[in-house]
């Protein structure tokens, strides 16, 4: 169990200033959540002790780890390649440091980010190399009405 808690929370870390480290295993995808912005959004924690939701970049979904400690919304490679963000491997440098030293990426602003019909425009991002999930940072988060978070119930407002 500790084996993952200790990335996690290099990623609230690092991502403060723009990135992290996830676990190896992708959780299984979240069933389908009523699509209404005026409702709460309620996400259960996963196995692993995070929350999860399914956002839509550019009309494609990006599974994403709820990290209210990041500052910044931040995307795999793959997943940045998936949703059209346009940057080059060859233009990462240094954004942040991690445990392990500097992590790279390359910093990025995302047309919208929409989370069961809770849309958000211009959402600062970074592309990091090595990251294993995307994480929904505060980037998105800030700009809802609320976040809160009782036992394993983490609600979106």
């Amino acid at each position: 169990m500790l084996k993952w808690l200790l990335p996690v929370v290099l990623i609230a870390a690092v991502v403060a200033g723009l990135s992290g480290r996830e676990p190896a295993s992708t959780p299984p995808k979240p069933a389908p959540e009523q699509r209404n912005e005026s409702e709460e959004t309620r996400l259960e924690r996963r196995e692993n002790g995070h929350f999860y939701a399914e956002a839509v970049i550019d009309g494609e979904a990006v599974l994403m780890l709820v990290d209210t400690g990041a500052s910044s919304v931040a995307l795999t490679v793959e997943d940045a390649e998936r949703v059209g963000v346009d940057f080059a491997e060859e233009d990462f440098q240094p954004i942040g440091t991690g445990a392990s030293g500097p992590v790279r990426g390359v910093r990025t602003t995302l047309d919208a980010i929409e989370v069961d019909g809770k849309e958000v425009a211009d959402v600062e991002a970074a592309v990091i190399e090595g990251l294993e999930v995307s994480l929904l940072g505060q980037s998105y988060l800030s700009r809802l009405e609320a976040v809160s978070m009782s036992g394993d119930t983490m609600l979106l407002r």
